[in-house]
């Protein structure tokens, strides 16, 4: 082979393998995936628990000092979901004795809570009628914040360690909240 000969072939060569580079990038509005278009939430299907809470896995948590509620939690519920939803049973006690008992859901990364079902007379209700709601961190009765801030959520990313969540809703360390770290990043 002449020099020129092989000159050519690895130009052409050199052409093939750059244009087969760029037919197989692809054009993201021709295919249809924009990798930096924001992912749209699909929610997996939820079941309404079975069983009632379990009275031995019930854990009281902080809210606020505004608050005249108690709130419980029923850590034997504590489901990590795959579609980024956490989902459990809560028991709100009010000044009278009375329990409310609802099993709802908490999106961290819209910080969102969806009421799915409550417990009445002995049986669980599915609430037709749920949707998304926003969580309010402002109000007395603020339990959905201090789950997701304290416990459930990782900024705005899903816990998905059950020993991490189980740890943070500690009674003697929860502060329903994200809790306060040094400079170093290490939780106080």
């Amino acid at each position: 082979m002449t020099f020129t000969f092989k000159r050519f072939l690895l130009t052409a060569l050199g052409l093939a393998m750059t244009f087969g580079l760029f037919a197989c990038a692809g054009d993201a509005l021709e295919s249809g995936v924009d990798p930096f278009a924001p992912m749209v939430f699909k929610e997996g299907s939820t079941a309404m628990p079975l069983n009632p809470p379990n009275k031995a896995s019930t854990l009281p948590f902080y809210v606020s000092q505004h608050t005249i509620f108690k709130f419980a939690v029923d850590t034997d519920s504590i489901l990590i979901g795959a579609d980024g939803v956490t989902r459990y049973i809560v028991i709100l006690t009010s000044p009278n004795g009375n329990d409310q008992i609802q099993y709802e859901g908490i999106r961290c990364d819209s910080f969102q809570w969806r009421l799915y079902g409550t417990f009445e007379n002995g049986i669980w209700k599915e609430n037709p009628l749920s949707s998304w709601r926003g969580i309010q961190s402002n109000v007395p009765n603020r339990y959905q914040a201090a789950l997701a801030q304290g416990a459930f959520c990782n900024f705005s990313s899903q816990e998905k360690d059950i020993k991490a969540i189980l740890n943070s809703l500690n009674p003697n360390g929860f502060t329903g909240q994200t809790k306060p770290t040094n400079s170093f990043g290490q939780i106080n």
